[in-house]
Parts: C-alpha cells; sequence; structure tokens
C-alpha cells in the first residue's frame, strides 16, 4: 500500500506570528521534512532575500526540539501532531482518498450513519453537508424524485429537496 503515497506526504503554507510578516512553508516527504521560510519586510536589507530552507530526515525531526517548537508556533500543534506522525509512518489513508471517491463510498453507507460520520472530522462534516452529497442522496435514493423536480432542487438546494419531500421522521413512517 506505501506505493499509493507519493513522495509528498503533507504540505502547508502559511504567515508567520505576528509581529513577523515572515512566510512559511512546510513539507513532509517519504524521507525528510523541509521548511522554508521568506523573509518578508520593508528594509533595504532583507529585499531580495533568499528563502531559507532546512531539510532534515524524519528521526532528526522528531528528535529537534527548537525546529518541532517552530513548526508548532507557525502552523499550530494540530499540524505539528500530524507531520510528527508521518514522520512516524502512521499514514492516515482514508484523509488521502480524493472527494469523488469519499463521496462514492459514502453512497453505501445509511443517511443515518452520515450523521455521526460528520462529527469525525471537518472534512467528513463538509463532505456530508455538500451539494453533491445531497444531490447524490437524492437522485440514487428517491424513487419519487422526477426530472421536474431537479430546476426546484437547484433554487432550494438538494438538502432542502430532501427534507421537504422525501424524508419522514419515525411518527410519519407506517
Amino acid at each position: 500500500m506505501a506505493s499509493w503515497l507519493g513522495e509528498q506526504l503533507f504540505e502547508i503554507s502559511d504567515r508567520g506570528p505576528p509581529p513577523l510578516k515572515d512566510f512559511f512553508q512546510l513539507v513532509v516527504t517519504k524521507n525528510e521534512v523541509i521548511l522554508r521560510s521568506w523573509t518578508i519586510s520593508l528594509r533595504l536589507g532583507s529585499r531580495g532575500a533568499a528563502p531559507k530552507e532546512l531539510k532534515t530526515p524524519h528521526q532528526d525531526f522528531l528528535h529537534n526540539k527548537s525546529l518541532k517548537q517552530q513548526v508548532g508556533t507557525v502552523f499550530g500543534q494540530r499540524i505539528l501532531e500530524h507531520a510528527i506522525l508521518l514522520c512516524q509512518g502512521k499514514v492516515d489513508y482514508l484523509e488521502r482518498l480524493s472527494d469523488d471517491i469519499l463521496l462514492r463510498i459514502l453512497s453505501y453507507i445509511e443517511l443515518k450513519d452520515t450523521t455521526m460520520l460528520a462529527q469525525a472530522s471537518h472534512r467528513f462534516r463538509k463532505l456530508c453537508n455538500s451539494e453533491t452529497f445531497w444531490e447524490q442522496t437524492v437522485r440514487n435514493g428517491c424513487a419519487e424524485f422526477t426530472s421536474d423536480m431537479e430546476g426546484l432542487a437547484n433554487v432550494m438546494g438538494w438538502r432542502g429537496i430532501y427534507f421537504t419531500f422525501f424524508h419522514t421522521t419515525g411518527s410519519q413512517k407506517k
């Protein structure tokens, strides 16, 4: 399964914390962690300065407290923890799947279960609340859906169509 991974496992860019205006990029590859920084300053001496780049093997990153502290300060604790897990070889394969593939997987899950899945992560919440997910739910799961309803769905939203026309609560079921 490791061959499914590309060379680059993770990448994020962001501006450094105030008062600095420096720009940072963190890249985690299969073998190393790369931290790049660009100094942003109005001072003449800093203009045109080349970006700094620090490449370090995973094991060195895991033992370098100052580098981990810098990553945590710039990108936050959550990103630092993710980078550490990647360096330890703990890759979340599900998070690496494209939205299209995840939506296909969601089509096999019962709708009531997607409410719990939406609580698992920001990405799943976004997918489970997306218009694409609700369109897929209506088109594939609601036999009463007609092509005349499509225009209404585009105005109301697919989720609105589902809850207006197709959703029944427990007390309404026979």
